[in-house]
């Protein structure tokens, strides 16, 4: 169980423990169904129930129900969160990176500038896509265009939902001061 810490205590807005308000119910058990939890992310999300639970069905389609190789999504959401300074993201999905396979090497890669060498080449073409979404937020066209190369449109909608998906977490994160 969490305990309220200098860490916690920045954020800014307070957490809503799970059992506390009845009319969050139905959403805080379809975290819990998806999640095993109510992670702190959650807590801070439940202020707003509407938004808690679009957010639970948005994050679940763009994880769990997509085409997108859980390796090549869990460096996109590690590279956002990198761009972005989003240390609770990163923290929280390095375990789910190792899990699909990731590389200690490649886990350690995405937090520098510059994509290395290490990278096969589809891991740095979704990783420049994120870069370039994360960054400039239009997209070359050329860049799209290898892109559309390799997925089909609904790949090319998947990978790039999740790279969208992914900075609007990392962004609410660091707005509302979320870290460990």
């Amino acid at each position: 169980m969490m305990t309220t810490s200098t860490t916690t205590a920045s954020i800014r807005v307070p957490l809503v423990q799970p059992g506390t308000h009845p009319e969050l119910a139905e959403v805080e058990a379809r975290i819990m169904a998806e999640r095993g939890r109510v992670s702190l992310l959650y807590q801070v999300l439940l202020n707003s129930g509407p938004i808690a639970s679009g957010w639970e069905r948005m994050l679940t389609a763009v994880r769990n129900q997509t085409g997108v190789p859980a390796d090549l999504r869990e460096l996109m959401i590690l590279r956002v969160a990198v761009l972005n300074g989003a240390s609770f993201e990163y923290d929280a999905h390095v375990p789910h990176a190792q899990k699909a396979g990731v590389s200690a090497a490649k886990i350690d890669a995405v937090r520098r500038d510059v994509l290395s060498e290490v990278f096969a080449p589809l891991e740095r073409l979704v990783l420049e896509l994120t870069d370039a979404m994360t960054r400039r937020i239009v997209v070359p066209d050329e860049l799209m265009g290898r892109v559309q190369q390799h997925f089909d449109p609904k790949g090319v909608v998947e990978v790039v939902a999740t790279v969208a998906a992914y900075n609007m977490v990392s962004r609410l994160l660091v707005a509302l001061n979320v870290v460990h």
